[in-house]
C-alpha cells in the first residue's frame, strides 16, 4: 500500500536500503507536499532531498502510542483553581481567608483560560489537519497571587513534513490566541477606571504597541497625573498578549522560531542568534529576560531541518507568517513589568 502511494507522485528509478531514487510524475514542490501529507496519514513519513537531479525519498514510521487526557484534565483543573485564586487577589479578595472568595476570581480567570486554551488549539488543529500527531493543551498551574499559570503548550508527537505545516502550526496558536486577546482586552479596558496616579503603588506594567493603542481608543488622551487601574478582564488581556510575544520570538523551536525558520531557512540561524544577544541588554530594563536567554539556551537556539528540503512555502503560508511577525512587532513588551 505504502509503494502504492509514492507511485502516485513518484517515479522510482532506483531502491536500496536507505529508500527510494527517482523523479517526481509532476511538480516536484507540490507532489513533495502531497505525497508527505498522504502518507502522514498512515503514520508514515517522508524524508525528501535533492540529489542532483533526481530525489531521494527515505520512508520511516511514527509513533502510534496512544495519549491518555487525564493529565491534560488534572491540570486544566488545577490552573483554573490557581487562576481563580490569582484573580480574587487582584480585586483584593483574600480565598485563604475565606475560600467562597475565589468566586470573584472567574472574570479573570475564564478571560485567561479562554485565550491560552484558544491558542493551543490553533496549534492542535493546524497539527491535525496536516496529519501531524499532536497531544491535547498541558496547562502549567502555578500558586502566584498575580497570575495563577505559566501558560500551555501542547506537545508535537510526529515530525513535521513540510515548510508550510511547520509555519501554519507555529502561527496559527498566536493568531488564533490574539484574535481573543484583542476583545478581552477592549472589554477589560472598558471596565477599567482611572485613578490619580500617585495612588499606584508596586507593580506596574508595561506597554506594547498595540495595547497603547487600544487604551488610547478605549480611554482617550489621560492627564500626566493619572493613570488606569486595570479590570481583571483587562489584566487578562494583557497577560495573553505578552504571552503572545513570548511564543513568537523568533528562536529555537518557539512559535515564532518555526516561523521564521519555514520564511528564512538560510538566514534563521542568524536571527535567532540576534535575537539572543538582544536578550541580554533586554534584560536591564526586565531580568526576566535573562532567564528567558539561559531557558533557549538550554533548548536551544537554533531551529532543527525538516523532512521535506525540496518545497518552499506557498503564498498562504507566507502570508500567515508575515502576520505572525506582525503580530509580534505589535505585542513585544521590552519592560513587561517594573517596580
Amino acid at each position: 500500500m505504502i509503494e502504492g502511494i509514492v507511485l502516485k507522485y513518484f517515479e522510482i528509478i532506483s531502491e536500496d536500503s536507505s529508500g527510494y531514487v527517482g523523479f517526481f510524475r509532476g511538480n516536484p514542490h507540490e507532489d513533495a507536499r502531497r505525497l508527505q501529507n498522504e502518507l502522514a496519514m498512515h503514520s508514515i513519513y517522508a524524508n525528501i532531498h535533492n540529489i542532483g537531479d533526481a530525489y531521494r525519498i527515505t520512508l520511516f514510521k511514527g509513533e502510534n502510542e496512544k495519549n491518555s487526557a487525564n493529565i491534560n484534565i488534572i491540570l486544566f483543573i488545577a490552573t483554573i483553581f490557581t487562576t481563580l485564586m490569582a484573580g480574587s487577589f487582584n480585586v483584593g479578595k483574600n480565598p485563604f481567608s475565606n475560600p467562597l472568595n475565589l468566586i470573584y476570581g472567574w472574570p479573570f480567570s475564564l478571560s485567561l483560560l479562554l485565550i491560552l486554551g484558544i491558542h493551543e488549539m490553533g496549534h492542535f488543529l493546524a497539527s491535525k489537519y496536516y496529519h501531524i500527531k499532536a497531544t491535547l493543551p498541558y496547562f502549567l498551574p502555578i500558586p502566584h497571587p498575580l497570575i495563577g499559570t505559566m501558560g500551555a503548550f501542547i506537545k508535537i508527537k510526529s515530525p513535521i513534513t513540510h515548510k508550510d505545516a511547520l509555519v501554519r502550526i507555529g502561527a496559527m496558536g498566536p493568531i488564533a490566541g490574539f484574535i481573543v486577546a484583542v476583545p478581552v482586552t477592549i472589554i477589560g479596558l472598558l471596565l477599567s477606571h482611572p485613578v490619580p496616579a500617585a495612588h499606584q503603588e508596586g507593580l506596574r506594567l508595561g506597554n506594547s504597541i498595540l495595547f497603547a493603542i487600544l487604551t488610547k481608543i478605549v480611554t482617550g488622551t489621560l492627564p500626566a497625573n493619572v493613570d488606569i487601574r486595570l479590570h481583571p478582564v483587562a489584566f487578562a488581556g494583557w497577560l495573553g498578549l505578552f504571552v503572545t510575544s513570548l511564543n513568537l520570538l523568533p528562536v529555537g523551536q518557539l512559535d515564532g522560531g518555526h516561523i521564521i525558520y519555514g520564511l528564512f531557512e538560510k538566514h534563521s540561524k542568524s536571527i535567532a542568534k540576534i535575537f539572543f544577544l538582544v536578550l541580554i541588554p533586554l534584560g536591564l530594563l526586565w531580568p526576566g529576560w535573562w532567564f528567558w536567554a539561559f531557558l533557549l539556551l538550554l533548548l536551544g537556539i537554533n531551529h532543527p531541518p525538516i523532512l521535506n528540503s525540496v518545497t518552499p512555502l506557498n503564498k498562504g503560508s507566507k502570508f500567515i507568517g508575515y502576520t505572525a511577525i506582525i503580530i509580534f512587532i505589535l505585542t513585544f513588551m521590552p519592560a513587561p513589568f517594573r517596580v
